[in-house]
């Protein structure tokens, strides 16, 4: 039997009396391009805090590739395949777009401290490694010609492409990403669903995304998830979520 490259195992997160996640159970595939929806509040972005290791579930377990990921800090999670992006952007702001993407490519850094004070060759071979990768994630994303540019002088949809080439220069097995198409326009809401299908098909990046417009969900994702109050009241194709009368009861408000 396949083994779910991610699998959540009856999580639970609770803050004081406050219960954000509740007993949740979900598995997602390897090459899986799923989403994950439901309203304000709904516990959506703690489901990322708890699978990067910022929290700690409460109980429950949470497994990748079969192992274990409570308890790890969220730079050893990173390591083993699970990069991300943020609601609210968290770009180095004085950093231009190049240095931004080189630190998401450092967590593959393998010499160490004094190697590279002595300067190494194995030193310099890795930092023009990390430079290379780098790169490349910038051409794919078409960020190349604003490389030198400081991340805070773009405009809003390209410090949103900046996050996701940062953490694709982890070189992850799994991308989470929450609320890309925050802010965007419709033109750069389109190019992002080009891109997502991109990451999937051509470089085989395993997808769960948040996203509250409806229109890239329904457009990009293969199977949906809707969490309401911490629980999973629904899964299934895009077609059965925008038609599911608890859905539509609890985030839709009609048919989409």
């Amino acid at each position: 039997m396949k083994t779910p490259l991610l699998q959540l195992q009856q999580v639970t997160m609770r803050f004081g009396g406050l219960i954000a996640v509740r007993s949740l159970s979900l598995e997602v595939d390897a090459g899986e391009l799923v989403g994950l929806i439901g309203p304000n509040g709904a516990g959506k972005t703690t489901v990322f805090n708890v699978i990067t290791g910022i929290y700690r579930p409460t109980e429950g377990d949470i497994r990748f590739q079969g192992r274990s990921l409570v308890g790890l800090k969220p730079h050893q999670i990173t390591r083993l395949g699970i990069a991300r992006t943020f609601q609210n952007i968290r770009l180095f702001r004085g950093l231009t777009v190049l240095e931004n993407v080189r630190i998401g490519a450092f967590v593959r850094h393998r010499t160490r401290l004094w190697q590279a004070a002595l300067r190494f060759k194995a030193v310099e071979k890795e930092d023009a490694e990390l430079e290379a990768r780098a790169r490349h994630w910038l051409e794919v994303l078409e960020l190349s010609a604003v490389a030198d540019v400081r991340a805070s002088a773009l405009p809003y949809g390209l410090q949103r492409r900046v996050e996701i080439a940062r953490a694709l220069a982890t070189h992850p097995q799994l991308i989470l990403l929450d609320e890309p198409a925050a802010g965007m326009n419709p033109n750069e809401s389109e190019e992002l669903m080009h891109l997502i299908r991109r990451l999937r098909d051509e470089f085989g990046v395993t997808i769960l995304l948040i996203e509250h417009d409806m229109r890239v969900v329904m457009g990009v994702c293969e199977r949906v998830l809707v969490l309401d109050y911490g629980e999973l009241i629904a899964e299934g194709p895009p077609e059965a979520i925008r038609n599911d009368p608890r859905v539509i009861e609890a985030y839709l408000g009609e048919p989409v």
